[in-house]
Order: structure tokens, then C-alpha cells, then sequence
């Protein structure tokens, strides 16, 4: 191989859970997202051209057996303001741990504000500034 190794973008991201049905409900009704059935027992969240891949933690494959609930920490964006994602928040009964506060995202300032997701991933939601 010759050149400078370079990543293009993400393709997905893997949450395991403790439990496919729950985490499906909360993201559907917290965050909008679509479940789609990949194969018989595997499920993903789809949202845009983006993919969160289910691993349920009961049948991880042995290459992820490490892998916990609630280890995930990642950050959406949204085109919502955040101050009507915050009241979308409390409607829905999710706690925010904090926010919304300005942080740095990849391309430039954010601000977010924090919440859990039911197995206690830490999800971030975003304005991008």
C-alpha cells in the first residue's frame, strides 16, 4: 500500500444493550429514529444516511464480548433549536445530566445538552453553532 492511510467517514456505530425492545422504543420516541430489522434477531436505529447498529448483550459474538451496556458515549446532531429539543426532553420524561452547554465538535462549536439513553449510554445532542 503506498500513500497516507485516510479515513473517509463512518460508516456505523455499535451500542450493546441490555434490552433490543426498550432501546428501540426510547430512540423511536426520544429521538426519532427508524428501527429496521437486518436480520431475524438483529436490529439497527437509522436516522439520515446514519446507522446504530444493536448488539444485544445476551448474544454478543465472542469478537465483542467485552463489550457492556452502557459503555456508549456518542453526539448527534440536530436541526431542532436546542432550547425546543430540551422541552421535547422534558415532555418525553428524560432526564438532562447537563446543558445545554457550547463545546467543540468536530467541525467547529456545538452546544449540547446531555441525557441517558436506557441502558445508561450517554448520548449528547447538538446545535451545531
Amino acid at each position: 500500500m503506498s500513500g497516507k492511510v485516510r479515513m473517509r467517514s463512518l460508516d456505523h456505530v455499535v451500542l450493546c444493550v441490555t434490552d433490543v425492545a426498550a432501546t428501540i422504543a426510547f430512540y423511536r420516541r426520544v429521538l426519532g429514529m427508524e428501527a429496521r430489522q437486518e436480520r431475524p434477531g438483529k436490529w439497527s436505529l437509522h436516522f439520515g444516511s446514519n446507522k446504530i447498529s444493536l448488539q444485544d448483550a445476551g448474544t454478543s459474538p465472542s469478537i465483542a464480548a467485552v463489550t457492556v451496556p452502557g459503555s456508549g458515549n456518542f453526539c448527534l446532531l440536530t436541526d431542532m433549536p436546542i432550547g425546543e429539543f430540551v422541552a421535547h426532553l422534558e415532555r418525553e420524561g428524560v432526564m438532562i445530566l447537563e446543558g445545554p452547554a457550547q463545546r467543540h465538535g468536530a467541525v467547529g462549536p456545538i452546544l449540547s445538552v446531555y441525557f441517558n439513553d436506557p441502558d445508561g449510554n450517554l448520548v449528547e445532542v447538538s446545535n451545531q453553532l
